[in-house]
């Protein structure tokens, strides 16, 4: 998909809002997907993308959260971190299968499908122009960040 048009999509989101691919046409996107809410190395993830908030917006960038929770965890996640972004709810796994990061991974001795954690980020154009996949939390923000102000 890289360097190829994202496909539309739409998405509930935090705020009561829905996010769109065409509503933001012009900006660019960074889309983390994180396992979930309230969990240690998400909340680290959530806390690291908030402190960058400013230098993202700054960079002409837009910041969106992205797992399997309901609205209601995610509203209750955004207000305990104070995110100042939106989280998408994906619970019907539209945008984790587009962007294929529902795996096979290893939870207390069982084999359950999850989220890998992975980040995109869409150029204004609408294009995918860079991903991660199997991230470690730490220092991934930041690296993000340097990519976004190269765009």
């Amino acid at each position: 998909m890289l360097g190829k048009p994202v496909p539309e999509f739409s998405v509930s989101a935090t705020s009561g809002q829905t996010v769109s691919l065409s509503g933001l046409k012009g900006k660019t996107i960074v889309l983390y997907f994180y396992p979930k809410d309230n969990t240690p190395g998400c909340t680290t993830e959530g806390e690291d993308f908030t402190a960058l908030n400013a230098d993202f917006d700054k960079a002409g960038a837009v910041i969106y959260g992205v797992s399997r929770d309901s609205l209601k965890s995610h509203e209750n996640f955004k207000a305990k971190l104070c995110m100042p972004f939106e989280l998408l709810s994906d619970a019907d796994e539209t945008l984790c299968k587009l962007f294929g990061v529902i795996k096979l991974k290893n939870m207390y001795g069982k084999q359950v499908l999850g989220i890998e954690r992975s980040t995109f980020v869409i150029d204004k154009t609408g294009k995918l122009a860079r991903e991660w996949r199997g991230v470690k939390v730490d220092g991934h923000a930041r690296e993000v960040l340097d990519f976004v102000k190269t765009l």
